[in-house]
């Protein structure tokens, strides 16, 4: 019999999916109750995941589905992240009148895939939950569809992960001919005698994960896919997807393939020092603010594959631990971009941040400290987030990497510190609205909070994800 308890979350989310498309389909004008029971059911189903956070490691549906600390932490990381994107998000969409029942509904779909990408130990499983998150997120970029540019985000979006999906299928094709199973465990118990294949399959994942977390060089759809589509989806593009897919980046490569960590260390390594120079270079010359969070955003990414490419638990854990502070600073900056507001227009260039200090001084102050947490100076959070991965890199005498990371972080922070000279020493210009919700203003306030307070208590977020042990 299997334990149902055990995907009782991913149960609940499914009915809820339902229940909420029923409620849009027949009652008119619903869009703001559909939203509000969304957010409702996220922090239901939050409680829901937290109940199984005890559980060390459980396996159901033919070891193809696993539950465990790393499955459980990463859930509701993501249910937490949604929670706060829909509660700031709110008065964006209705700003730009694009609040459809759909909305709700498409992120959780796409959080469902989510949840069931991390806890899968197949690749069967795997894939169906990328599938279910990616439909959603394509229809998500493409939502506003009286702009241009959110149409064509959409549909380069589609066109690219595609193309990532067939190279990632073509890589699963190849691992079941070869070792004669989807399953991880399997794998894992079969890869003493791996073939050429399985190699060339393995490879062709981590391309198809790669590009799922937009890192360099399959980094190619995110800095306009970000620009274009509606402010509140590219902060769920930021954040949430990520989770998931560094979360498999850990389940594939350190389950089945631990054997083969020679073949795709390597691979790791050259994608993320890729990545963490071309996110800081390319970043110097943007001019609008979410092309800016798109290439820092891969940088970011190239941090914590870092941490993976060391090949330890302690790696890991330092990964898990970047991604949640990298969460919260995108919470953070977002949050700052939802208030650039006049007359029912919002505003993204970096020069519409000229003299922001003058006028709004406490956002400005946010805004300080968020870009000097993501340039990682201490002692903010960010800060912490690098100082875990260096270690992490540095204990294994990775020291190439470790230096590349290091002189990266020095580039990234000119174009963090060249907002900040905008913000407090430029001339100012016309004032934003300041009538803000306070859903948004309570999203800014805890994110904020979080990056300046980590530090007089490190440890607590440390202590939940010491309990994540892969090898």
């Amino acid at each position: 019999m299997i334990n149902l308890d055990l995907i009782f979350p991913e149960i609940f989310l499914s009915l809820a999916i339902l229940f909420l498309l029923m409620v849009g389909v027949f009652k008119k004008n619903s869009e703001r109750l559909v939203y509000n029971l969304s957010t409702i059911l996220f922090i239901i189903l939050l409680a829901l995941v937290l109940n199984l956070f005890s559980i060390e490691e459980k396996m159901i549906f033919n070891e193809s589905y696993k539950i465990d600390p790393l499955s459980s932490f990463m859930k509701s990381l993501i249910i937490v992240s949604a929670v706060f994107v829909m509660i700031s998000s709110f008065p964006y969409l209705k700003s730009l009148n694009i609040l459809k029942i759909e909305y709700p509904i498409l992120i959780l779909s796409s959080v469902l895939g989510m949840m069931i990408m991390i806890s899968s130990n197949d690749l069967i499983v795997f894939y169906l939950g990328l599938e279910l998150q990616s439909l959603a997120l394509y229809v998500l970029a493409a939502f506003n569809r009286d702009n241009v540019l959110s149409s064509e985000s959409g549909l380069k979006y589609f066109v690219l992960s595609a193309l990532s999906s067939g190279l990632l299928l073509y890589g699963c094709s190849l691992i079941y001919g070869f070792s004669g199973s989807t399953n991880f465990t399997y794998i894992a118990n079969t890869s003493s005698s791996i073939e050429y294949g399985v190699i060339f399959g393995l490879v062709f994942i981590i391309v198809g994960l790669a590009f799922k977390i937009s890192a360099v060089p399959f980094h190619m759809w995110a800095p306009d896919v970000y620009q274009g589509s509606p402010t509140s989806v590219t902060l769920f593009f930021a954040a949430l997807p990520k989770v998931a897919a560094l979360t498999v980046f850990i389940r594939f490569l350190y389950t089945p393939f631990i054997n083969l960590i020679d073949q795709w260390q390597t691979i790791l390594v050259f994608i993320s020092i890729a990545s963490m120079v071309f996110g800081a270079v390319a970043a110097i010359g943007q001019s609008n603010l979410k092309r800016l969070i798109a290439y820092s955003s891969i940088g970011h990414m190239g941090y914590a594959l870092a941490g993976l490419a060391s090949g330890t638990n302690q790696g890991i854990q330092s990964s898990v631990t970047y991604i949640s502070i990298y969460i919260v600073m995108t919470l953070a900056f977002f949050s700052c971009l939802f208030m650039l507001k006049k007359k029912e227009v919002f505003y993204e260039k970096i020069e519409d941040l000229s003299g922001l200090s003058t006028n709004h001084p406490i956002l400005s102050i946010a805004m300080l400290v968020v870009l000097f947490s993501l340039a990682g100076i201490p002692p903010l959070a960010g800060f912490f987030a690098k100082f875990y991965i260096f270690t992490a890199v540095i204990e294994q005498s990775m020291y190439f990497l470790a230096i590349i990371g290091l002189l990266s972080t020095v580039i990234a922070a000119f174009y963090y510190l060249r907002l900040i000279k905008i913000i407090y020493f430029d001339k100012p210009k016309e004032k934003f609205e300041t009538d803000h919700t306070v859903g948004l203003k309570f999203t800014l306030a805890i994110s904020t909070g979080i990056l300046v307070l980590y530090f007089l208590y490190p440890g607590l977020l440390n202590e939940v994800i010491s309990k994540i042990s892969i090898i």
